[in-house]
This record gives C-alpha cells, sequence and structure tokens, in this order.
C-alpha cells in the first residue's frame, strides 16, 4: 500500500513538473494538507524547479520533496514582478523551507508615535500599529538603547509612558531638570516646537546628518543674535555632540553618500548577512543577521535577504551588493526595490575606490561573524552531548536520553489549573514538540498536583497510543505525541513521581526512564530508590535537569495566565455597559492586562485611544460600584 502510494505520488509530480512553464514566475511546493511549506522564483520556473530534486533543501535531516506532495505556480512578465510575488507569498505562507532570520520576531525597531499630540521615542520588538512610523530593524538592542540616549540628550523628548505627556503630581518629572526634556506636561513647550524636535529625531534616524548639523547651527546662530545665550550654548553643545558623533563614523568621506552595503556569507544551510549604512559619509550602524533553512547560493540568499530585510525599514537611494550577483540579478533587485521605496533605487557592484572597501569590509565581517556563530554552534552542540551523558551515567540509563520530556502544573489555589510539556531533542529545545493541557478531573476546583499530574501522563500515553495506529504521513498526525520518550522528567517530589509512574506502565515496559525534580535542594528522585540523588550544580547533568524543568514551569505558567486573563477579561469586561469587542480590543491594547483596566484612574481610561470619554467615565463608575460593592 505504501509502496503504490508513493508510486502514485511520483507520477503526480512528473505530471506536474512536465506541465511546468520555461519562463520567469515564482513556485510553490504544498505538503498533503495544502500547506506551502516552500516559494521560489526563478527565471525559468521548469529548469530551478528540476533542480530541487537534485539538490533538495533540507530542513535538518528532512528533505523538502519528501515532505511535498504538489507543485503550483505563477507566471510572470518579469524577474523584477518575480521577485516581488515571492517575498509577498514568504510573508503571506511563512514557509517552513524558506531562509528565515533567526529569531527575526524579535529584532529591535525605534518607534515615533506620529499619533500623539507629543509623539514619544522608544525602543520595541514589535512593528504594526497603524499612525506610528518605525526605523529598523536593527540586530543589537544594546546600541539601539544608547543610540536612544543621545537622541534624548539632543533632542529632550518625553519618556513617561501613556499618549498624554506628564504624571498626576502636575509637576516636571527629573528629567525636566537635568536638561533631557522639555516638560511638553506643564506647557513648558508648545506643540509646534515639540515636533519640530520630533522631526530631528526622525531626521536623525534617516541618516540626514548634514541637514540636521545646518539646523541645529542655524538656531545656535539665530538664539546669540537675539541674545538668549543659554538657548545659544544649549545648541552649541548639540552641535557639539552630533560632529562629534558624525566624525566617529567617518568612513573615507562625504563622497561615499547615504547607501548600505550588503555581503553575505554561505556555508552549508547556514549564512550570515551584513548590512553597513553609510548616511551622509558616516558608517551609522552595522547588523549583522544569521539566516537559516539556507539551500541556494549567494545570488538567491542575497535576493531573499534583501526583500525581507527592506520591506520593514528604509530603503536608501544606493545598495551595494556582491560580487556574484550577475547583471540579470542586479537589474531585478534595482526593480523590486525600486517597486518597494517608490523611487529610483541603484543596486551597484563597484570595483574600486572607497565604495569598494565598504563592501571588502562588510564580506570579512559576514565571514568572521558566521565562523564564530558556527564555533560557537559547535561548542553548545559538545556541551549537550556531554550533559546527556553525564545524565545517562548518574541515572544510570540504558541509553543516551535523545528525547527528553518534562511536565508541570500550574494553578492559582486551584483555578484554571493547566499542564504543560516542553520537550529536549538532543539537549535543544524541540519548540514544535511543545504541548499544553487543560485539568479536566478535578473536583470542585480543588487544587490536587498528584491528580492532575497523573492525568496529564495518562492523556500522554494515550495520545501515543493513538498516534501510533496513524500511518507516518498521514494528516493530522502529531509528530510529538507519537514519539516515545528517553527520559520523562516531572517536576516535584516523590509524590508526583508516584502518580506519574501509576500511569506511565506501558512506557516503563519499553525502557522510558521516568524521574522527578524537586526545587527545594534541587533532588533528583528515581523510582524504587528511596533516597534522592543530590547532583553538584556545576554538573552538566543537573543544569540540563534545571533548564528542561524551568522551562516547563515558563510554558505552563504563560498557559494559565493567559487563561486566567481571558476568564477575568469574560467576568468583567463583558458586563461592561458599552464595550463591545471593539472596544474591549482597544482597552487591551492600550493598557496591556485587565488587572491594569480595573486598576486604572478615570483619566487614564479617558486617554484610550478610540474610546469616547463619556465612555471612559461610565466604565470608571461602572467598575469601581463593582469593586466597592454598591
Amino acid at each position: 500500500m505504501a509502496r503504490s502510494t508513493s508510486d502514485a505520488r511520483r507520477e503526480r509530480f512528473a505530471e506536474q513538473r512536465r506541465a511546468l512553464p520555461d519562463g520567469p514566475g515564482v513556485y510553490l511546493f504544498r505538503d498533503r494538507e495544502g500547506r506551502v511549506i516552500y516559494v521560489g522564483k526563478a527565471r525559468s520556473i521548469k529548469k530551478r524547479v528540476a533542480s530541487h530534486f537534485v539538490n533538495p533543501v533540507t530542513r535538518g535531516a528532512v528533505e523538502m520533496v519528501d515532505v511535498a506532495d504538489s507543485i503550483d505556480f505563477v507566471l510572470v512578465s518579469s524577474e523584477t514582478e518575480a521577485l516581488l510575488v515571492e517575498n509577498r507569498f514568504i510573508k503571506q505562507y511563512q514557509p517552513e523551507f524558506n531562509i528565515r532570520l533567526r529569531d527575526d520576531k524579535s529584532y529591535p525597531y525605534v518607534c515615533v508615535t506620529l499619533d500623539e499630540d507629543y509623539p514619544r521615542v522608544y525602543l520595541t520588538r514589535e512593528k504594526h500599529k497603524a499612525g506610528r512610523r518605525y526605523f529598523g530593524p536593527y540586530s543589537n538592542a544594546k546600541r539601539v538603547r544608547h543610540t536612544l540616549d543621545l537622541l534624548g540628550r539632543l533632542f529632550q523628548f518625553r519618556t513617561c509612558e501613556g499618549r498624554e505627556p506628564g504624571r498626576r503630581s502636575g509637576s516636571p518629572c527629573l528629567d525636566f531638570h537635568i536638561d533631557r526634556c522639555t516638560a511638553p506636561c506643564v506647557g513648558y513647550v508648545t506643540r509646534e516646537e515639540y515636533r519640530d524636535a520630533i522631526d530631528g529625531v526622525m531626521s536623525f534616524l534617516s541618516g540626514r546628518y548634514r541637514e540636521i548639523e545646518e539646523e541645529i547651527e542655524a538656531r545656535m546662530h539665530d538664539a546669540a543674535a537675539a541674545q538668549e545665550y543659554e538657548r545659544a550654548a544649549r545648541e552649541r553643545d548639540r552641535l557639539q555632540a552630533v560632529r562629534s558623533l558624525l566624525e566617529r563614523q567617518r568612513v573615507s568621506g562625504e563622497s561615499i553618500g547615504t547607501l548600505d552595503a550588503i555581503a553575505v556569507t554561505v556555508e552549508g544551510d547556514d549564512a550570515n548577512a551584513q548590512v553597513f549604512q553609510v548616511r551622509d559619509g558616516s558608517l551609522t550602524d552595522r547588523h549583522s543577521f544569521y539566516l537559516s533553512g539556507v539551500s541556494g547560493e549567494v545570488p538567491e540568499v542575497v535576493e531573499q535577504f534583501l526583500l525581507r530585510y527592506y520591506g520593514a525599514t528604509t530603503i536608501p537611494p544606493t545598495v551595494l551588493v556582491p560580487d556574484e550577483l550577475d547583471e540579470a540579478d542586479v537589474a531585478g533587485l534595482a526593480g523590486a526595490l525600486r517597486e518597494l521605496r517608490g523611487a529610483r533605487v541603484e543596486v551597484l557592484k563597484p570595483q574600486r575606490g572607497g565604495r569598494r572597501r565598504l563592501l571588502d569590509m562588510a564580506r570579512r565581517n559576514a565571514e568572521l561573524a558566521l565562523g564564530q556563530e558556527r564555533l560557537k554552534a559547535e561548542r553548545q552542540r559538545e556541551q549537550r552531548v556531554e550533559a546527556l551523558g553525564d545524565l545517562q551515567r548518574i541515572l544510570g540509563l540504558e541509553r543516551m536520553p535523545m528525547r527528553v520530556e518534562c511536565y508541570d502544573i500550574s494553578h492559582l489555589m486551584g483555578t484554571e489549573t493547566v499542564a504543560s510539556m516542553v520537550v529536549l531533542e538532543g539537549g535543544a529545545p524541540a519548540n514544535d514538540h511543545y504541548r499544553r493541557f487543560v485539568i479536566r478531573d478535578l473536583e470542585d476546583d480543588q487544587p490536587d498536583d498528584f491528580r492532575s499530574m497523573n492525568e496529564v501522563l495518562r492523556r500522554r500515553l494515550s495520545q501515543w497510543t493513538r498516534q501510533q495506529e496513524k500511518p507516518v504521513h498521514e494528516p493530522g498526525r502529531d509528530a510529538s505525541f507519537a514519539s516515545l520518550p528517553d527520559l520523562i522528567v516531572i517536576d516535584g517530589g516523590k509524590g508526583q513521581l508516584s502518580a506519574g509512574l501509576a500511569a506511565l506502565e506501558p512506557f516503563l515496559e519499553r525502557g522510558v526512564a521516568v524521574v522527578s525534580l524537586a526545587k527545594r535542594i534541587e533532588e533528583v528522585f528515581l523510582p524504587g530508590r528511596p533516597d534522592p540523588i543530590v547532583l553538584g550544580h556545576d554538573t552538566p547533568a543537573l543544569q540540563l535537569l534545571q533548564r528542561v524543568r524551568d522551562e516547563a514551569h515558563r510554558f505552563a505558567i504563560t498557559h494559565h495566565r493567559g487563561r486566567r486573563d481571558r476568564r477575568m477579561t469574560g467576568s468583567v469586561l463583558d458586563d461592561l455597559t458599552g464595550v463591545g469587542p471593539a472596544r474591549k480590543k482597544a482597552l487591551l491594547a492600550h493598557f496591556g492586562s485587565p488587572d491594569r483596566i480595573v486598576g486604572a484612574s478615570r483619566e487614564e481610561l479617558e486617554a484610550t485611544p478610540g474610546l469616547p470619554g463619556k465612555i471612559a467615565r461610565e466604565i470608571y463608575a461602572q467598575l469601581h460600584r463593582t469593586r466597592t460593592g454598591e
């Protein structure tokens, strides 16, 4: 049966490949459930798809062509259009076999809240709110904080939270007294003057340094001519700070202009991309991005990286790219970036001069960064193997525990009891295999960790049994529950261990080891041993057990808090007159949690974006009637 299914799949692939066009476009590999797992672009779709069956894309030990079940394509008129369509599909489907910016969701941005009368400037790791301008992504949060500190001294914007500046006391905070804020909260600066400062911040973040320098110098001369010497002195200090920064960052003269130099180094399925930002002849920042899931050559990696990177940040008028790109690649990129920027973008491969030296410097940094990352990854792999070997020896296991599962229970006085299952594969977190449980078998919401642990492990065993009945590639099969663990770690002491053992007899018969880890002095309890094992805190085995236990605790707590917040939201906000789904969403987005909404003052509620003042006052009155029992 499996053979005939495989033959049918091969025949279907062969028919689809014969029907592919020999022209530019985008192709999509889909799995058996119809999910897009890979998106690519090509000058010839037919030839490019054929290459995947010779040099397949992999994710770990899994080859894409083994997971794929069908191929779709979109024929376009040019390579520029193919690049843009490919980028759009990658954003839309997030295919697992495409190049990924490692941890790309956590890269920091600088946000300017232009939707507020007195905008704030702050570091954030989110980029989605309308009415706000974002600069980034940046690869180093420490450097971003340093930049914000410098901008705060230069432009003196407010650091207080909330849409309206100030605090309840109605007096300026310390920032005003140390010349870090112009105190818009008490009217010491007009809205127009404050906005001018914010424009300066955005000019700085956009790299228009000459413009900033000229404006500050003009204000200094105007203040001196008006004999406003204190203001002139402040502008002089700002001017010196800007000039000092620019001198330190000067590369090889203003003839370089404003540009980004992009270099990429590829080794195996990993790569590093370096972005050297030059603004008005000054090297303002260097970003280093690690890419995983790489399957192509440098030109393909550069194209995919640039479109993802520039889809979230400002595009300069000139971009320098590596020599590996041919003229067709360069022309396609120039067209795609022009579409994104809405203005001409020059894509160059410099051969000499300052621009060439800058590109060579970026390339050397990419090689060094990737080498260091691979060395670091190898050291971490060796440390994980050492810890697993140490654990095998100490616990007397028959085999190295390559798959470790850890379970934890979380509740608040018996309410919203949940459990977590986290997994280590080869000593590293396997996030896709994490699972959550809602505890069902409790009486009157009375806390019972032993009973809860027994229920979770019974359900885990039941899921494993159920998954064994399904073929490996059947849609809906859960790879995590279908895997047999080598070691199960229970968060707790003897009681939790006994409760778990009672539910895991079939696992024990198959050689699965079960232990528990008690928090008090980190004791390891084993079945059949009256006394625990106490390991030194510097032993790799205990450190691995602590990591997986802490991760299980974090995962369970997160689940519990989410359910508790949803429950509280339902019981508090849903009963308020005048609060529908849209206003509930606005309140939660503004305050962050139901607790903060309940504790908010009337003025804070009135400051909620999109909430009429009358409704805010009614909400405040209803909440306080509820809290006082009226």
